[in-house]
C-alpha cells in the first residue's frame, strides 16, 4: 500500500511539473528536431540542416476547453471526497478519497497556473464551442446525487461514493479521449495522458472495492 501511494504521489508531482514548468507566456514548447545532411550543389560541400518543426503548435480551443472544464470536474471530486472521513465505514474508501483529494488539488493548481500563462490561447478560444460548459462535462454527479451522498453513512456511503466516483472518472476519460484526438500542445497532451493513466487505475481499484 505504501509503495502504491508513493508511486501515485510521484505521478502527481510529475503532472504539476509538466504544467508549471512548460509553455509559459503563450510560448509553445519546443518540439523534437533532428540534424540532416543536405547535399550541396556540384562542386560545393554538403551542409547540415534541421528537419522537422522547431516549435510545437500553441494550445488550440479544444485544449483550452479541456483544461477549463477539467478544473470544475476535479472540484466536484474534491467535494465528494471531503465527505469520506466522517461518513465512510471502510478504511480503504477513506484512503482512496484522501489520495484523490491530494492528487486533484495539485492538478487544479497546475491547470489554473497554465491558463494564466496562456492568456492569448484562452482569449482566442473564448466563445468557441470548446469553451467551458458544465452541461457538457461527462460523469458529473447531479445535485440530487450529491445530496444523497451527504446524507449517506457507513456502508451505504461507501457504495454510493464508489459508484458516483467511477462514473465521474469515466467522464474524465471521455474528456481525455476527446482532447487527445483534437489537440497537439505538448503540455496539455501530457496532462491528459497523466489523468488517463491515474484515473483508469483508480477505477480498477474502486471496482475491486465494490466487489469485495
Amino acid at each position: 500500500m505504501r509503495h502504491r501511494i508513493a508511486v501515485a504521489g510521484a505521478g502527481v508531482v510529475m503532472a504539476a511539473a509538466v504544467l508549471t514548468g512548460c509553455g509559459g507566456d503563450d510560448e509553445p514548447e519546443a518540439a523534437p528536431s533532428r540534424s540532416v545532411l543536405v547535399p550541396g550543389r556540384p562542386g560545393e560541400p554538403n551542409k547540415t540542416g534541421i528537419a522537422g518543426p522547431r516549435e510545437a503548435a500553441p494550445p488550440n480551443a479544444a485544449e483550452v476547453g479541456f483544461v477549463q472544464m477539467m478544473i470544475p470536474h476535479h472540484v466536484q471530486a474534491l467535494e465528494m471526497s471531503a465527505l469520506a472521513p466522517d461518513r465512510a465505514s471502510d478504511e480503504r474508501v477513506r484512503s482512496l478519497a484522501s489520495r484523490i483529494d491530494a492528487a486533484q488539488k495539485v492538478e487544479i493548481a497546475a491547470m489554473r497556473s497554465w491558463l494564466k500563462r496562456n492568456p492569448k490561447a484562452v482569449l482566442k478560444a473564448h466563445g468557441s464551442d470548446h469553451g467551458a460548459n458544465h452541461a457538457r462535462m461527462a460523469g458529473m454527479a447531479t445535485p440530487e446525487q450529491l445530496q444523497q451522498l451527504r446524507e449517506a453513512r457507513g456502508a451505504a456511503f461507501d457504495k454510493l461514493y464508489l459508484t458516483l466516483m467511477i462514473t465521474h472518472h469515466q467522464g474524465a476519460l471521455t474528456m481525455v479521449k476527446d482532447v487527445l484526438y483534437k489537440g497537439t500542445n505538448v503540455t496539455v497532451q501530457e496532462l491528459a495522458r497523466d489523468v488517463q493513466s491515474s484515473q483508469m487505475a483508480e477505477i480498477g481499484r474502486m471496482r475491486g472495492l465494490l466487489a469485495s
